[in-house]
């Protein structure tokens, strides 16, 4: 199916076709005719499947034949969770609109607002911002909302993880009732359907759960490892398997500084991104990755959703992310438009909760290789996918109830993981969520 029979005009099915885009994917397939027929939207689609162009092209199409009429006005508002993610689709804006004559800007936080100012006076067709610099503009009435014909709330379960609800819901206050709305997220949580509840009216849901085929080809494994070793491990991995390139996603600011430290001694070049760094310097560091000019790049949760490479070949958890879904954010960033990726975890002890957890999310266990010279001094258990805690054992168990993982920190908890071994019929837990890329 080529775009063209979806109802865009000839000058952004030309865009799609320079910047290498030959056909939708299914997100955009099922989501570019809802939404241009006007209709609210709630969609749900994994990373790196498209959702940006699901809604950046159809509202391309609705404002191409018109114009902004007043200063310091927009017409479509794109929220975005973090800078890199709103500069990231800031571009894509840029890439499919570069046959229209429409204006487009990205406001964020972390860089002088006076430009962001200067560029709002004379009016934006297309707005994409983060929600707490947007809120600050707006009170210094550096832009108004009474002609916004669009609202998109872009990655909602991320932006409400980092608890920017509030600001949200400010902001929707603000804006035009009569509106069409649009909500993307990788996942449909309790949350995001109650933002939606207040949000949007009436929407159209569409959930695209990616098949076989068209799911990416991402290889995970994960080594054990004591803690005070990773960063060995890490040099030595990137030495003897020769890594050409691999992004290496830590939990803390100073652990990433730290460990580009670490590889620096062991003649390894790295940088990192994180909230400390000035929003230029992460821009430039996001370029010079991107280019290959950076090989290794070592960068907290706050980037998962914001580097889009299309030949990524390699993403380290050098530490676990908290929430399950994270890791699936994360190890999304390789794997992407039909490449091929590698995932690699490294798991020390305390690590374990962080994996049980991930691997119930999956539905699978992840592979385990053993790096000779850096086997932990503890053994680390395997995960029991369906393990259930003895105090509900005598209850029965229904085909919709969720499994529960015993996570405490006691030593009868952790007996109770080591003993059980999980059988073949028990590698996709009972009324866990559908794994969608079978992986």
């Amino acid at each position: 199916m080529p775009f063209s029979t979806l109802g865009l005009r000839d000058t952004i099915v030309n865009a799609l076709h320079e910047v290498g885009y030959s056909q939708p994917t299914p997100i955009q397939q099922q989501t570019i005719p809802v939404i241009l027929k006007g209709k609210n939207l709630l969609a749900a689609a994994q990373t790196g499947t498209g959702k940006t162009a699901s809604f950046v092209l159809p509202i391309l199409e609705r404002l191409a034949d018109t114009e902004i009429q007043r200063a310091k006005r927009i017409r479509a508002l794109i929220l975005t969770p973090t800078r890199e993610l709103a500069v990231q689709v800031h571009a894509n804006v840029v890439q499919y609109a570069k046959h229209l004559p429409l204006t487009s800007i990205a406001i964020y936080g972390g860089v002088d607002e006076k430009p962001q100012k200067q560029a709002l006076i004379d009016g934006v067709d297309i707005l994409v911002a983060t929600p707490g610099r947007l809120l600050d503009l707006y009170t210094q009435r550096a832009v108004h909302f009474d002609e916004v014909e669009v609202l998109v709330l872009d990655e909602a379960d991320r932006m409400l993880d980092m608890g920017f609800i509030e600001d949200i819901n400010k902001i929707i206050d603000k804006l035009p009732s009569e509106r069409q709305s649009l909500l993307f997220s990788a996942t449909l949580s309790n949350q995001v359907r109650a933002l939606a509840k207040t949000a949007i009216k009436r929407p159209v849901e569409i959930s695209v759960i990616a098949d076989r085929d068209s799911a990416p080809k991402i290889e995970q494994w994960l080594t054990t490892v004591d803690k005070d070793k990773k960063s060995a491990l890490l040099s030595h991995l990137i030495k003897t398997e020769e890594w050409n390139q691999a992004l290496i996603f830590i939990e803390t600011k100073q652990g990433a500084a730290k460990l580009v430290s670490q590889l620096e001694k062991r003649d390894i070049a790295a940088e990192c991104i994180h909230s400390g760094r000035s929003q230029p310097v992460r821009e430039q560091i996001l370029a010079d990755f991107k280019s290959g000019n950076i090989k290794y790049l070592v960068a907290t949760g706050i980037a998962a959703r914001g580097i889009d490479i299309d030949d990524l070949s390699r993403v380290v958890n050098y530490d676990l992310p908290y929430p399950a879904d994270d890791y699936i954010h994360r190890i999304g960033r390789t794997g992407r438009a039909g490449a091929a990726g590698v995932a690699i975890s490294f798991v020390s002890n305390d690590d374990f909760k962080n994996l049980c957890m991930i691997e119930s999310r999956l539905g699978h266990l992840i592979e385990r290789k053993e790096i000779a010279g850096f086997e932990p001094s503890k053994p680390i258990p395997i995960s029991v996918l369906n393990f259930i805690p003895k105090n509900r054992q005598h209850k029965s168990t229904s085909a919709t109830d969720r499994p529960t993982l015993s996570l405490g920190k006691s030593k009868t908890a952790s007996a109770d993981f080591r003993k059980t071994k999980p059988s073949k019929a028990s590698t996709t837990p009972k009324g866990n969520k559908p794994n969608p890329w079978n992986i």
